[in-house]
């Protein structure tokens, strides 16, 4: 029996990896995704608990270019996107080192219904999308890749024309090679770590700001997560600094908690009550402190493409636009 061989294999089921397969799949090329954790999302991914909900990464996502611009308004009409609009406070001086088009003023948010990886949910369901896949191995054939990965303890193989790898930059040079011409750029490229903590309450706090950008001390963000719209429960998310996360990565996680919520206390005033829940996560890969301009990343002789939001902007719209310009680059 011939095994089947996929016209694009896929790493990775975040924004970059499900926008280039979705846009393959609809040009007509049979694409097949791998993903390590158990749904799509990556850092747009909800954690729930209990009654709580909370977008523990990407917080919400802005479109600047007519394509992602377009793509909302579908999304938006199909009941997966909503506008949010809580104005979120700013604590601290607005740092000078603000891109361009963070300084151009207003701008919608949205974000995803009922989280924020509604809409990933949404196209990985017309997709061949393998969940709890860890690929172990790719090599290079004759024709294309033999991918390995890592599913309920066994060894499943893949065979695909071309390779698609959305991993962040580290993980992808150690999947890749140093024999790859990609390996360079992908393993000198540093990316920055953000610790998130989850506060889960019985009832709502009395609190006059529900969100806010901080830019002095430990903390860089905190939000109510049910202002968002869908989202249940007296829930909140607070992100540290790369700093502070780089210097605390690897520190006990209560710890690290404990002194997240005792610095978030200090910002917003006294509460009067403590969380019925707490708990922290380790965002490894959040951002890149330098990101590129150039879309994605190709090696055009061994079929291999990388995308990711650090090749374009660390948004969520740079994550999707490196996607579909990976599609583009191998449907034209």
């Amino acid at each position: 029996m011939t095994e089947r061989i996929w016209d694009a294999l896929v790493v990775g089921a975040g924004w970059a990896g499900l926008a280039a397969a979705d846009a393959l799949h609809a040009a007509g090329q049979s694409v097949v995704v791998l993903e390590k954790a158990r749904g799509p999302g990556g850092r747009s991914a909800t954690r729930r608990h209990n009654d709580w909900s909370f977008d523990h990464g990407a917080q919400y996502f802005t479109a600047y270019s007519e394509a992602f611009q377009a793509s909302l308004a579908k999304w938006s009409d199909l009941g997966l996107v909503r506008p949010w609009l809580e104005p979120i406070g700013v604590f601290g001086q607005r740092p000078d080192h603000l891109s361009r088009l963070d300084k151009e003023g207003p701008v919608t948010r949205w974000v995803g219904v009922p989280g924020n990886n509604a809409v990933l949910k949404a196209l990985s369901e017309g997709l061949a999308t393998h969940y709890e896949h860890t690929v172990t191995a790719v090599i290079p054939t004759e024709g294309g890749w033999r991918i390995e990965a890592k599913a309920d303890g066994q060894t499943r193989l893949f065979l695909a024309k071309q390779l698609v790898v959305t991993a962040p930059p580290a993980q992808s040079a150690a999947l890749l090679g140093k024999a790859s011409a990609l390996f360079p750029v992908l393993n000198a490229h540093v990316m920055a770590p953000t610790l998130a903590l989850m506060l889960g309450f019985d009832q709502p706090l009395g609190l006059d700001v529900s969100a806010g950008f901080v830019n002095d001390g430990p903390l860089s963000w905190f939000c109510r997560q049910n202002t968002k719209p869908s989202r249940t429960g007296e829930a909140w998310v607070i992100h540290a600094t790369s700093q502070w996360s780089d210097a605390h990565l690897d520190a006990p996680q209560a710890n690290v908690g404990s002194k997240m919520y005792q610095a978030w206390l200090e910002l917003v005033g006294g509460i009067d009550q403590e969380p019925t829940w707490m708990q922290t996560h380790r965002w490894r890969y959040a951002q890149s402190p330098a990101p590129l301009d150039q879309g994605y990343l190709s090696d055009k002789d061994r079929r291999v493409w990388v995308a990711g939001d650090w090749c374009n902007s660390n948004r969520v719209e740079g994550a999707w636009l490196s996607g579909r310009g990976v599609a583009q680059a191998l449907t034209t």
